[in-house]
């Protein structure tokens, strides 16, 4: 019997407010017949899920993650991580409005909290001030509480919610009927600022939160846009040129990569020669030179020459693909700390609630004559502080954002269980020096066959000035650096040769025009130039150096 086949997803979740909401969705997921595995990361806000497709499908998941309140987007990869940032997106721009409406109504009623509270009419003021906050820019812990409680759960929307309330509540008791207390020797305290602060407060943490995780998203984006959105398709035997977007493109189909495009899919080469700047799946910051039956790879750049490809891989199955999933389920795992952590937020939230109800009851019953009051500051203090979105943000954030800047800087980091056991490395050993460099090639000597003339070194300058080459631009660096400002030649009919290096016509005496190249050994045995004995044993030593 064959073993039962089982996929792995990562899908993008909505709605989540708090590391509980992660712990939450992650156990729905996990419940799901069919489902081997789950993971939930609030930083990333994405679900990775290992499931069997013949017990249960992706659809099915959203629906039992939509009945716990949440959304999951379970569309195609380009779409649902589309549709991710457009909720990213207007998430951040609601948070920020909200954010800013609420300090600006929050600030003065702190103040007159703090300052003026025995003017005239000041809690009538504050309750004014604090009542929208509470309840118009801080409605959405109150939805979230109660979509909670209707699952049985709770969250930091929950806390929010419920000490807010009771401070909203019991500040507009006392403000309407002081007397319950005055008649008892007591003052009605009122607590508006309190509420209107928290709230304030904790908006201003999640719109921090999602900034936060769009910019930890970075690293996905920026592979994501090594992919080309159109390619040209060569049909009726490469006689017809047609644009077409890149999803339309199949197995099998013929391309036309043109000099500076990125190269759309997976292939070989059928036609054509050309340079390919590979360096962001190698590291190599040399070109490849590409030649019939060649393969090349999406997302790499051609730089000279047209080349024509056939579609070997395509869409989610290119090398391509495959790095911007592993970066993605990279991001998406849990180290050993992390996994402690979900764990304790799994409980948090009721123990802290038990807590806070313990609290007011205790003061009740030692202090039967100002308990109520003391009891609920006790309560709606300990709602407050104990808010565990730092518990269940800090880890994965660090997390994200060290394995993101990795992929910024071509490292692929497997899962943040490697990158938590990467601290005890003493010793690093790499088996390929080429990929351990500054990325790009810098000239280390020059060997003259003779004493150059400046006319002849800024018809070399020139002339590499019309390469897109790596090497020409570093060998343009060095001679700008030697020369300094110096007078422009003439360089007419100048021509790239892929693979080989270019040439052109010079005029070294402002008359005639001379036949001037630059390039491999190649190029110099391909027009007969002779190379002599001073620059043969010049290079055997470069060679040997490792300046090749």
């Amino acid at each position: 019997m064959s073993a039962t086949k089982t996929i792995q997803k990562n899908y993008p979740v909505t709605g989540m407010g708090c590391a509980a909401c992660a712990t939450r969705v992650e156990k729905v997921l996990t419940q799901q017949p069919g489902v081997v595995s789950a993971g939930v990361n609030f930083a990333s806000g994405m679900a990775t899920v290992a499931f069997r497709p013949e017990a249960c499908t992706p659809q099915g998941l959203a629906e039992a993650v939509k009945r716990a309140g949440y959304g999951l987007l379970v569309n195609t990869e380009e779409e649902a991580l589309a549709e991710a940032e457009r909720a990213h997106q207007e998430r951040y721009r609601s948070l920020k409005q909200r954010a800013t409406w609420a300090i600006a109504l929050a600030l003065p009623t702190a103040i007159i909290g703090m300052c003026f509270m025995d003017l005239p009419y000041s809690h009538w003021v504050m309750g004014i001030l604090a009542t929208p906050v509470v309840f118009w820019l801080g409605r959405g812990f109150y939805v979230g509480a109660w979509r909670q409680l209707r699952q049985g759960a709770a969250n930091m929307d929950t806390l929010v919610a419920g000490s807010t309330a009771v401070a909203w509540a019991f500040s507009t008791f006392n403000l309407l009927w002081p007397e319950f207390w005055t008649g008892r020797g007591l003052e009605a305290h009122v607590y508006y600022e309190a509420a209107a602060v928290i709230i304030a407060f904790i908006l201003l943490g999640r719109l921090l939160e999602e900034r936060a995780k769009g910019q930890t998203s970075s690293a996905i984006r920026g592979l994501m846009g090594l992919r080309p959105t159109t390619v040209t398709l060569l049909t009726a035997g490469g006689k017809r040129q047609v644009v077409k977007r890149i999803e339309e493109v199949r197995i099998g189909d013929t391309l036309l990569v043109k000099p500076g495009e990125r190269v759309a899919v997976d292939g070989i080469v059928t036609q054509g020669n050309a340079s390919v700047d590979e360096s962001m799946l190698t590291g190599e910051p040399m070109p490849a030179e590409k030649v019939v039956g060649a393969q090349v790879y999406a997302g790499t750049v051609n730089g000279q020459g047209s080349l024509q490809v056939r579609a070997l891989r395509v869409g989610g199955d290119t090398m391509l693909s495959r790095i911007i999933r592993l970066v993605q389920d990279a991001q998406g795992s849990k180290a050993p700390v992390q996994r402690l952590v979900d764990r304790v937020a799994a409980v948090f939230v009721p123990t802290v609630m038990s807590i806070a109800v313990v609290a007011l009851v205790l003061w009740l019953v030692l202090d039967p004559a100002n308990g109520l009051t003391h009891g609920l500051l006790a309560l709606v203090t300990v709602l407050i502080i104990a808010c565990p979105c730092a518990l269940g943000l800090a880890t994965p954030t660090a997390l994200m954002v060290g394995i993101g800047r990795g992929a910024d800087l071509g490292i692929l980091i497997k899962d943040a269980v490697s990158l938590e056991t990467a601290r005890g490395v003493d010793v690093v050993v790499m088996d390929k020096t080429g990929t351990v460099t500054m990325g790009r090639p810098v000239v280390q000597g020059t060997t003259w066959a003779g004493e150059p003339t400046v006319a002849e070194m800024c018809a070399l300058l020139e002339l590499e000035r019309r390469s897109t080459h790596p090497l020409a631009e570093a060998i343009c660096g060095s001679l700008e650096v030697a020369m300094g400002d110096q007078p422009v030649v003439a360089l007419t009919a100048d021509e790239n040769l892929p693979g080989l290096g270019v040439k052109g016509l010079v005029s070294l005496d402002g008359a005639s025009a001379d036949v001037c190249a630059a390039g491999s050994r190649k190029l110099m045995d391909a027009l007969g130039m002779q190379v002599g004995p001073k620059l043969e044993a010049a290079a055997e030593r470069m060679v040997t150096e490792g300046q090749t």
